[in-house]
């Protein structure tokens, strides 16, 4: 038994160490190119108070991913793994903050399988290695959540008490990674169990006046700081960013009810066929109220989490990310516990998706919209169909050995193979970074790039340029999610169009990013332009 549990933990170093070694791949847009820029500019700047995107000020966000990412930045420099690294230490945290609390609360056995669970979430590992604000997040909801569980299994009082002031630090980190959801996450995980169990003393147990404390020690000082300092901030960050964000589709990103239910199944693809069985099981193995209950709390939170931005009028694929740790604890319980045989049997239909994923790699050059997308494509098929593959073979040694009794190599074997799967399926991200990012037109322009020359964005705006080019771009005919800034700051973008011929025109070195239909139209203009880069998302000009 000792012997496969050192197994365990080495294949899930060695899973690790393939997840690393991808984040050195170029950015993509949007959101890796915003947040890296947000972050580069703040150490550029050292303005640790107001964040600012491409020079304007950006108040969707808190800053604590900012902070990390620009001392990284600062420390190491300004490469592709320089910005990713807090995210990636935030997955590690979060792998290892879950399999403690599933071993002190479930048992020795469970927490190992926990994090194996997490570690075979190809959805959780590919978000470990991209520049998002959501494992920032789920780090400190899922601190939040595990500290609350601890205190609730101590028998110490000292102890109960430190890890709540633990959990209460926590919702403060996770408050400034992403706002107000850092509270109410947990807040309503801890009141729906309480009104399950019908027994609200716990709630009266939360140290309240050293727990509110500790939050507004660490939470408060910045929002106050930036209030100070910008006006505007307080009316667009909290009823802005939050409650119309939440209430309304302003952001067009509508998506039907049942959006994340896929995205839920799907992250946890090697065994999703488990996770309902994992739940119902953990469910009613819970129903007594003695023990504290700590996986109907994990359900109830995950839950919450998928019902909360399911009702949102915003929805990305990202948001959910915070409720998989509390599952990987009931799936980790589930998958240490069931008869193997049964776990055999959720393991075989695996052997047909991994197919359609073969299938569905084959005929990736086909979905291509242009021959420059359908190349990309073609040179991305080799790995997408290597990642099919290893999901296949994964599945198939996974049920034989789970039929012979064989739970933990099963176990483990599931996720070195998951791992393996999501590096080759970013291997075949990356070979899309022409389409998916600005890095090849950023190296055809760094060369003629002077600390002199003017850079323009022509009615677009590519996150990932800022950031390869360590430069700032006037802003031409373009407003989106600069809309707060650019009121607060109107000097620094051109509002109209028709204007930028003559900006253009002005004496010195110029270089701007546009869509080639304004290429064309400026072109029809007889404005003077010499081509640097061209794809079918993208024209980099140069002023002759």
């Amino acid at each position: 038994m000792r012997i496969q549990r050192v197994a365990l933990w080495v294949l899930a170093a060695v899973a690790l160490l393939v997840a690393i070694d991808n984040l050195d791949r170029p950015l993509a847009n949007p959101d890796e190119g915003r947040y890296s820029e947000i972050s580069r500019e703040m150490a550029a700047t050292n303005n640790w108070v107001t964040p600012r995107l491409n020079g304007v000020k950006y108040f969707e966000k808190p800053p604590l991913q900012y902070w990390a990412s620009a001392v990284s930045l600062k420390v190491f420099g300004d490469k592709e793994w320089s910005a990713r690294l807090y995210v990636a230490l935030a997955g590690l945290a979060t792998l290892l903050i879950t399999g403690f609390t599933a071993a002190r609360v479930l048992g020795r056995d469970q927490g190992l399988a926990s994090i194996a669970a997490l570690l075979a979430s190809p959805y959780f590992m590919a978000l470990g290695g991209t520049v998002t604000l959501d494992m920032g997040l789920t780090l400190w909801t899922t601190v939040t959540l595990c500290a609350y569980l601890l205190a609730q299994a101590a028998d110490d009082a000292r102890l109960r008490r430190r890890w709540m002031l633990a959990a209460w630090a926590a919702m403060a980190l996770a408050v400034l990674s992403k706002g107000l959801v850092g509270i109410v996450f947990p807040g309503a995980a801890i009141f729906l169990h309480c009104l399950v169990r019908r027994d609200f003393s716990p709630i009266a147990r939360l140290q309240w006046g050293s727990g509110l404390a500790v939050f507004l020690v660490i939470a408060a000082p910045w929002f106050i700081a930036v209030s100070n300092a910008n006006p505007e901030f307080a009316r667009f960050f909290f009823v802005h960013e939050h409650f119309e964000r939440f209430l309304t589709t302003s952001h067009r990103r509508t998506e039907p009810w049942w959006y994340f239910l896929p995205i839920l199944a799907a992250g946890f693809l090697p065994w999703m066929f488990a996770l309902p069985s994992a739940a119902l099981h953990a469910w009613r193995s819970q129903a007594r109220p003695e023990g504290g209950q700590p996986l109907r709390l994990a359900l109830l939170f995950s839950a919450f989490v998928v019902l909360f931005f399911s009702a949102s009028g915003s929805k990305l694929p990202a948001y959910i990310l915070p409720a998989f740790p509390p599952l990987a604890l009931v799936l980790g319980r589930y998958l240490a516990e069931a008869p193997t045989r049964r776990l055999a049997l959720f393991a075989a239909p695996i052997v047909v998706v991994a197919i359609a994923g073969a299938f569905a790699a084959w005929q990736m050059p086909d979905r291509g919209r242009d021959a420059w997308t359908a190349a990309l494509y073609l040179q991305a098929r080799p790995w997408a169909l290597a990642g099919a593959g290893v999901l296949l073979v994964v599945a198939v040694a996974a049920a034989w050995l789970l039929w012979h009794g064989k739970r933990h190599l099963a176990i483990a074997i599931v996720a070195i193979g998951s791992m393996l799967m999501v590096g080759f399926l970013e291997d075949a991200y990356e070979e899309m970074a022409p389409r998916q990012s600005g890095i090849v037109a950023a190296d055809k322009a760094r060369p003629l790039v002077t600390p002199q020359t003017r850079l323009y964005s022509v009615a677009i705006y590519d996150q990932t340029l800022p950031f390869y080019l360590g430069r700032t771009f006037t802003l031409v005919d373009y407003v989106d999610e600069f809309e707060t800034g650019l009121k607060a700051q109107p000097g620094l973008h051109i509002a109209k169009r028709a204007d930028f011929p003559a900006e253009w025109a002005r004496p010195g070195d110029a270089l701007a990013i546009m869509q080639p239909d304004i290429y064309r139209s400026l072109r029809t203009q007889g404005l003077p332009m010499q081509l640097v880069h061209e794809d079918p998302r993208r024209i980099l000009v140069r002023k002759p």
